[in-house]
């Protein structure tokens, strides 16, 4: 399906349990760190949770 590459550009400090616990499973934690996951609808569900946290580029 394809790749994603996913940035977190603000901090998760401050949020919910539930917000902090899918950027911990996505792979993120610290501002600026990037990852890239192939695309699926679990993880789509995952960065639509935070997506006021990060930013995402198709690769």
């Amino acid at each position: 399906m394809g790749k994603v590459k996913i940035t977190q550009v603000k901090s998760g400090i401050d949020r919910s349990q539930r917000q902090k616990d899918t950027l911990k499973a996505l792979g993120l934690g610290k501002i600026r760190r990037t990852v890239e996951h192939e695309v699926s609808p679990q993880i789509l569900g995952m960065i639509k949770k935070v997506d006021h946290l990060v930013t995402v580029e198709q690769v």
